[in-house]
């Protein structure tokens, strides 16, 4: 991995804004560089977290296994995306796990390695609790924005997001219509009729059931 794609990681993630040259390049120093195809696990529910992701490219879904056995999408992880935070400060486990849906470049840093910059950096420490906090509150607006925002304007910028992050348009849906209904608290029928109608004011074109090409959601959004 280059160093301009080291850099291009480290300037995805808030944590580490604010940093002088020296402490971005430190941080540089100590990011690995990991590609996945598709169906393939970021992790799996039970490990210990012992690193920081972030999403350079792609997608994945973060899914949880119920008593029953029964699969459940929780959110998507996109590219900017960044997971294991809160490991950095104390040792978790996944209560979760992440299966990638489209091919996936993650870079990580080590949650020892990070620790040792911690202590020598005090705006990292910072950052890391201002990232957490901001965490929290986007957990709060994205349930207000569930409860409130029209189902439309949830699912053209979810269009718009996996676009951007396969790179790609047309492009193929990388979730069913099920999981996809799921995560934005709908039907799958909503979806149905929200397709149907876009293709008629010639919003999307459609391929087949999942590939589909954005002409113009902006005025969705």
């Amino acid at each position: 991995m280059d160093e301009i794609s080291k850099h291009h990681c480290v300037s995805l993630v808030p944590i580490f804004q604010n940093l002088d040259e020296t402490q971005a390049q430190s941080i540089e120093a100590i990011v690995n560089h990991h590609h996945y195809e598709a169906g393939e696990f970021l992790y799996q529910q039970g490990e210990p977290i012992n690193e920081l992701s972030i999403i350079a490219s792609g997608q994945a879904k973060v899914i949880q296994t119920t008593a029953d056995g029964k699969e459940q999408l929780l959110y998507l992880l996109q590219a900017g995306d960044i997971n294991g935070e809160a490991a950095l400060i104390s040792k978790l486990t996944h209560t979760s796990a992440a299966k990638v849906l489209v091919p996936t470049t993650v870079c990580s840093i080590n949650r020892n390695e990070f620790q040792k910059l911690l202590l020598t950096t005090p705006q990292l420490s910072v950052n890391v609790l201002d990232v957490l906090g901001n965490r929290l509150s986007n957990l709060e607006e994205h349930t207000t924005s569930t409860n409130t925002e029209h189902v439309d304007v949830r699912l053209a910028s979810y269009l718009e997001d996996t676009a951007a992050s396969i790179g790609e348009n047309p492009f193929t849906l990388p979730i069913t219509q099920a999981d996809l209904a799921s995560m934005l608290g709908t039907t799958p029928e909503t979806i149905s009729r929200i397709f149907a109608k876009w293709e008629k004011q010639s919003f999307i074109e459609r391929e087949s059931r999942r590939k589909l090409k954005i002409i113009d959601l902006d005025s969705v959004i």
